[in-house]
Order: C-alpha cells, then sequence, then structure tokens
C-alpha cells in the first residue's frame, strides 16, 4: 500500500513539473512575440538591404557588428553621397556650403586617368560658377575652348560659341578629367561639415520601403560597415550597382571611343574644338592641357578590335589615319605607336527613375547621353543646382515620404535642359555616322552645308551644343530645318520624281532618327513641363528646430 501511494505521490509530482514547464514555455513564446511586435512597431526588427536591385533581408546586428536601428535616428550625418566624382564632388561641396553634414563615400580616391569628361560646354562653365567652383578648373593647365571647326570631305568650317553677351572668362574648358576631379575633391574636403571616405559601397539599407543609408566595405575591403543619413544621393557613375533598385535602367552602348594622346603640337583652329565626320563615324580632337591634345576615335558596335595583338593599332593606321587633317598625321602616328590607347564604351540611358524615399539619383549613375556634344557635366552640374536650390528651403530632410513627393518635381524641371542635350546628343551622333543609306547621306551632307551657312543657322545649333540655349523647341526646329533645307538642296533647281522620293525618304528618316528619342525623353515633360503636377510641387513645411 505504501508502495502504491509512493507512485501515486511521484506522478502528481511528474504532472505538477509538466504543467508548470507548458506554462513556462507558453509564457517565454508569449515574452517573445510581444518583444518582436515592439521592435518591428519602432522599426528595429531588421532592414532590407537592395543590392544590383535584389531585396535581401538582413538583422540589426548584421549591418554592422555594433550598429542598432537608433543609430538611424542618432546619425549625424544629413546627407550620405555615393560617388566622388564630378557629380559627387560637386554636390558635396553645394550642400556643405549650405549647411549641411555630408559622408562621401568614394570607391577609389586616387586621380583617375580617363578619356571621358574631358570637355566642360560653356554652359556648364556658368553652373560651375553658379556653384563656386570655377577655381577647379583654373589651377590644372585647363585650356579655354571658343567652339567647334567640323570636317568633311577635304572641307572645313568653324562654328563660335555665341558669347558676346557674356563675361570674357566665359568659355569651354577641357582639360584631364582627373585633375578637375581632385581639385573638386579636394575643396568639397576643406569644409569642416565633409567626411569624405574611401570605400565601396555594396548596398543601400531599406527600412520599410524607405533607403536609410548604407552598407560599405572599408578601404581594405576587410571590415563591412554601415552609415545612416535622411537622404543618399547616389552618384557612382556609369558603372553603377546600386542604380537597379531607383530607377528602370535601359542602357545602350551604340559606340566606343578609342583614346589617344598627341604630343607638342597645336590643332589647326586654336582653341576649337575639332570634328571631324569620318567613315564609320566621327573623331575628335581637343587640347587638354598645354601640351597635349586628346582624340577620340568613335568605333560602331559594343566591342573594338585587339589591343594585345595590334589589331586596334593596325586599324587606327589603315581605316582612320588617311581621314586625319594633313596636320596631325604624323603626331596621330605617333601616338598610336607610342602604344598607350585606352577603350571605352560609349553608354546612353534616359532618366526613368522610381521616386524612392530617403534616396537620389545623379550624374551618369541616373542619365547617360551619347559623349560626342560634350554635355554630361553640363547635365549634372544643372542638376545640382536644381537640387540645392530645392533643398534650400528645407531644414530638415528626416520626413522621407514627404520628401520624396517634394522632390518629384526634380524630375520634371530638370527635363528642358537635360532632354535637349540628350536629344542633340543622340541625334547628332546619328546624323554625323556614316551610312551606305542614300537618304542619311543626303541628311550629313545637308547638316553640315547648313551649319556652314553661318548666321542663325550656326549660332542656333552651336548655342544648343554649347548649353547656353538648351530650349527642346530650338532644337526641334534646326533639326528639321536641317532636313528640310537638305530636300531643298535636292528639289532646286529642278525636282524629278526620284529626287521627290529621296526627298521624302530624307524627312522620314530625320524622323527615325529624333522622334524615338524625345518619345523616351518624355514628349509631355520635354515640351510641356508646366502641365505636369508635380511641377508646382511647394517645399514642405516644417518645424522650426
Amino acid at each position: 500500500m505504501e508502495l502504491g501511494r509512493s507512485y501515486r505521490e511521484n506522478d502528481e509530482y511528474f504532472l505538477m513539473f509538466a504543467a508548470t514547464f507548458l506554462f513556462g514555455f507558453v509564457l517565454y513564446l508569449f515574452t517573445l512575440r510581444r518583444r518582436r511586435r515592439r521592435r518591428e512597431k519602432k522599426g528595429g526588427a531588421g532592414f532590407m538591404e537592395i543590392i544590383n536591385g535584389t531585396y535581401k533581408m538582413t538583422s540589426s546586428s548584421e549591418v554592422n557588428g555594433h550598429c542598432t536601428p537608433e543609430d538611424i535616428a542618432g546619425s549625424s550625418d544629413d546627407v550620405i553621397i555615393v560617388g566622388a566624382g564630378v557629380a559627387g564632388s560637386a554636390l558635396a561641396y553645394t550642400l556643405a556650403k549650405d549647411g549641411r553634414r555630408v559622408h562621401v563615400i568614394e570607391r577609389d580616391l586616387t586621380e583617375q586617368d580617363r578619356i571621358v569628361g574631358e570637355l566642360l560646354q560653356p554652359g556648364g562653365y556658368l553652373k560651375l560658377v553658379e556653384l563656386g567652383l570655377e577655381d577647379c578648373v583654373n589651377e590644372i593647365d585647363a585650356q579655354r575652348v571658343f567652339g567647334y571647326a567640323l570636317y568633311m570631305d577635304g572641307k572645313n568650317t568653324r562654328l563660335s560659341y555665341p558669347l558676346k553677351k557674356f563675361h570674357a572668362d566665359v568659355a569651354g574648358r577641357s582639360f584631364h578629367n582627373g585633375r578637375f576631379i581632385q581639385r573638386m575633391r579636394e575643396k568639397a574636403a576643406s569644409l569642416p561639415n565633409v567626411r569624405m571616405e574611401q570605400g565601396t559601397v555594396t548596398s543601400l539599407v531599406e527600412q520599410k520601403g524607405t533607403v536609410k543609408g548604407v552598407r560599405y566595405k572599408t578601404k581594405n575591403g576587410q571590415e563591412m560597415l554601415a552609415a545612416y543619413a535622411p537622404l543618399t544621393i547616389v552618384c557612382d557613375g556609369c558603372f553603377s550597382n546600386l542604380r537597379h533598385s531607383l530607377c528602370n535602367p535601359k542602357v545602350d552602348v551604340p559606340s566606343c571611343f578609342v583614346g589617344l594622346i598627341l604630343e607638342n603640337i597645336d590643332l589647326p583652329h586654336i582653341n576649337h574644338g575639332h570634328v571631324i565626320l569620318a567613315d564609320p563615324s566621327p573623331i575628335l580632337f581637343y587640347k587638354i592641357s598645354s601640351t597635349e591634345i586628346r582624340c577620340l576615335v568613335d568605333v560602331p558596335g559594343q566591342r573594338v578590335p585587339s589591343i594585345a595583338n595590334g589589331e586596334l593599332a593596325h586599324y587606327l593606321k589603315i581605316s582612320v589615319a588617311p581621314q586625319i587633317p594633313p596636320e596631325l598625321y604624323k603626331s596621330f602616328i605617333a601616338a598610336i605607336d607610342k602604344g598607350q590607347i585606352k577603350t571605352m564604351p560609349n553608354r546612353s540611358m534616359p532618366a526613368d527613375p522610381h521616386p524612392t524615399p530617403g534616396a537620389l539619383l545623379l550624374g551618369d549613375a541616373f542619365n547617360m547621353r551619347h559623349p560626342l556634344t560634350g554635355g554630361g557635366m553640363t547635365v549634372a552640374l544643372s542638376d545640382i543646382v536644381l537640387i540645392r536650390d530645392l533643398l534650400g528651403p528645407l531644414r530638415d530632410l528626416h520626413d522621407s515620404l514627404t520628401l520624396c513627393k517634394y522632390l518629384e518635381s526634380f524630375y520634371t524641371l530638370r527635363k528642358p535642359v537635360a532632354s535637349t542635350i540628350n536629344t542633340l546628343a543622340g541625334a547628332l551622333y546619328k546624323v554625323f555616322c556614316a551610312s551606305p543609306d542614300k537618304a542619311r547621306q543626303e541628311m550629313r551632307d545637308a547638316c553640315f552645308d547648313y551649319l556652314s551657312l553661318g548666321g542663325i543657322c550656326s549660332e542656333g545649333p552651336i548655342a544648343l551644343l554649347s548649353g547656353l540655349n538648351p530650349r527642346p523647341m530650338s532644337l526641334f526646329f534646326h533639326f528639321f530645318a536641317v532636313a528640310i533645307y537638305g530636300v531643298g538642296r535636292l528639289l532646286i533647281p529642278f525636282p524629278s520624281p526620284r529626287k521627290m522620293w529621296l526627298g521624302a525618304r530624307l524627312i522620314s528618316g530625320a524622323s527615325g532618327i529624333i522622334f524615338p528619342i524625345i518619345k523616351s525623353e518624355g514628349v509631355r515633360q520635354m515640351f510641356f513641363p508646366a502641365t505636369v503636377p508635380a511641377y508646382y510641387r511647394a517645399p514642405p513645411i516644417t518645424k522650426k528646430m
């Protein structure tokens, strides 16, 4: 009997233990769930990283070995800028001068040797002056540019910028791209509220649809860190790995540039860029220092002949050199023999943003055009002036949703200038390229002769090219004036059915060149921006700090 009583007591103890354990386990789960809900309510459950357009959930502890969600609110930075090229450096200086605390993260802060971004049009120089950065081109042996000389089939004509109404210092500038960028970086870094750091940004850190900052590797690539700010501006260039989450990139590579440097020789037309309408595509010459001339040979397609096995050098000597002006021929051959040949793909990409709270795209990461017309830096600097003016009235950038809605006006306000330069670059490249099509040949000849007429026929297009008069309607007028001029040349003095048919094909070909570019830029935003509601966005009202 006592033995049975002992078993019953043990059973009771076991049941009490099991019930207590179950109650404690349920209580523990309930507590965990409450804590998780509390963290999610505060926004600290974790972060969404955006890596090459792919979303990946990351816990707070994984973002940084010691960072927590509270670091977002406690960050001392107002703006993070990814990239310190032309756009990033100029933007950092501009925002910091307005009192913003700026953190710049650049993959490589050493001076680069590039073959593009070396010619700043007069319109871009005026924007540089407006930003207070004009001294950056005065200390790097930059060369003044007053216009272009155009060569075709043994003929040449000179097109000068319409600069009479401007200060004597206003002109284009050509220089070593690396020197220009280093000078702007130095000027930006000289401000106490700019922190410039070398590191590789791997992803954007996003929380509930809002970009909160970036994740990046340090200079040595061994440590992963995170940086937070109310606004992240991505300016990481044409090879951007972050643009996919902020826009719909439709990148086209119509051609490549082959770059050479000619030494100790002057161009036939001093202080002018030279454009040779060669076969199959244009060749450019312009001075980048007092002793050096940059030559850019356009090669259609996405690949160039091999440098390693000598195919490219052979192509330049056999196919390109015979089309070079005689004054430059020997120096051109010498530059090929020297062997310092560089190549660069020419990209174009219309701006097609996804407005994202907490983030903004800028520069070549956002919008590209063929570099034939040298308009890229003018567009970037014009965008920076616009962003400065839009952000100027705002004291606090922490209301990301409201700020995003307000900054949608940026995409509309920039369109007339940016789209004019973009469209001109794409259309002019196609017109200047040689073609077996007879109508395209007539369009090319008509363009050269139209520009050679002088007066409004040369001043109007060169004012567009220089960025001094970037008006879409002016571009549209001159482009079709060239086409109509070409038709007139065909029909006068004696029209014939064959010439009339060729004239019709010329107009059709011209339309086929410009209308797709205008469509990609956005007809309404380009020609009628005032009809877009975002055009009238007023700055959000913020509380006084």
